[in-house]
């Protein structure tokens, strides 16, 4: 591994089908040990019921606030600062409950592909 420093690129803004938007922002082959992607849930919107396959993601909320839904948890309040851990196979999803965006980054390990993406 080099050292390198990546700039965010807003303009690369994609929406996906489990209703959000991702910026991705490490996810190559100089880290073959992590990506890390911006994902935004606009308000109102839940994200699908989904689960990554022998991956486990970790939501580090930045903006917003919402309700989580992790696994055989109760649906919990989250918001700025709060950090999700999810396991790999999890059943999960995202509530956008603010007025603003919801905005957290999605740290995988191993990096997310869209191989492991399962859509419930």
């Amino acid at each position: 591994m080099r050292p390198t420093i990546q700039h965010m690129n807003p303009s690369a803004e994609f929406k996906i089908p489990e209703g959000c938007y991702i910026i991705e922002l490490v996810n190559a082959t100089h880290d073959p040990e992590m990506s890390i992607a911006q994902a935004r849930v606009e308000p109102k919107v839940t994200t699908q019921w989904h689960r990554l396959k022998g991956t486990i993601e970790r939501y580090i909320i930045i903006a917003g606030e919402g309700i989580a839904e992790i696994g055989d948890l109760p649906p919990t309040l989250v918001q700025a600062g709060d950090v999700i851990v999810i396991p790999a196979d999890c059943r999960q999803r995202i509530t956008n409950t603010g007025r603003g965006d919801l905005v957290f980054w999605c740290v995988c390990t191993p990096p997310f592909r869209e191989e492991i993406y399962e859509g419930i």
